[in-house]
């Protein structure tokens, strides 16, 4: 891992566009990493404490902090779990940013062969090969996500993990719909672990990246009818996910009382759920009986 810590002076002073969103979550990971580094640390993120935005700083509650890293922190586990049922697998972050996924979950890969890839616009992956380089038994692969030319360098016949960390909201539910579809067709042990939230929930995720100084940034998709959304896209649900149970136990009272209110609601009512989908539950069961 570099020290990108040099190459980020004052963190980026304007913010647009997408591939600007990826300040958001980095600022979380290293917001919580300084104060609750028992309950999460990202050693490669806070190498980058550096490229944090003050506007992203300014414009972040506590909850919008913990709901960021709640998502990684289930992701993580997904994903470390994947990795000791495969062994020899993928590992795909799809917009991965500034996610250094592999540098976290290293103790997880030992013994393992599992392989990591990278994936984002050129101008992200130019900036995150910078600031970070390429971990161990990962790769770097700049592209477009819906255009899949990404696909390419990738043994698909591995069991694999296709993870979108707050990347799906960005695109359309017809593009959502299209990019499941076709990673069906490409991933016959394909799984897909994703965020989403609802329609009002969307509206808020809307209003707070505009209060971080991103006005072009909009977003789009959320899930108000899951089975609707399963149908659509031929996948099975292996588990649909709340952001905070464990987050809330694990915390306590170390957060603040209105941070606590929002995490429940957040559960309660859905507004904030990770999706696990198993791409071909056909070909996945053929496989598991041969």
């Amino acid at each position: 891992m570099k020290d990108g810590s040099n190459n980020c002076g004052q963190g980026r002073d304007v913010l647009r566009g997408v591939s600007d969103t990826l300040y958001i979550p980095l600022t979380a990971r290293v917001w919580v990493s300084k104060r609750f580094p028992d309950y999460f640390y990202d050693e490669a993120a806070l190498s980058l404490e550096a490229c944090v935005p003050e506007s992203v700083l300014r414009a972040s509650p506590e909850y919008a902090m913990m709901a960021s890293v709640a998502r990684d922190f289930n992701l993580d586990g997904i994903t470390r779990a994947f990795i000791a049922r495969h062994g020899e697998c993928n590992v795909i972050d799809l917009g991965a940013g500034l996610n250094a996924l592999c540098f976290r979950l290293k103790d997880a890969t030992d013994g393992k062969e599992a392989r990591f890839w990278s994936v984002d616009f050129p101008d992200v992956v130019e900036l995150r090969r910078s600031l970070l380089g390429e971990g161990l038994n990962e790769t770097l692969i700049a592209g477009d996500i819906l255009a899949l030319d990404w696909t390419r360098g990738i043994d698909r016949s591995l069991p694999s993990l296709l993870i979108a960390s707050g990347v799906f909201q960005y695109f359309r539910e017809e593009e959502v719909v299209g990019l499941v579809r076709d990673l069906r067709e490409l991933f016959p042990l394909g799984e897909l672990a994703f965020d989403a939230t609802t329609k009002l929930g969307i509206r808020y995720a809307n209003r707070y990246v505009r209060k971080t100084g991103n006005a072009s940034a909009p977003m789009y998709f959320s899930i108000d009818g899951q089975a609707d959304f399963l149908k659509k896209t031929g996948a099975a649900l292996i588990e649909r996910r709340p952001f905070f149970v464990e987050t809330r136990r694990l915390m306590g009272k170390r957060l603040k009382s209105l941070t606590r209110l929002a995490m429940w609601a957040g559960d309660a009512f859905g507004m904030a759920l990770l999706y696990h989908l198993r791409l071909n539950p056909r070909r996945e069961a053929e496989r598991l009986f041969q």
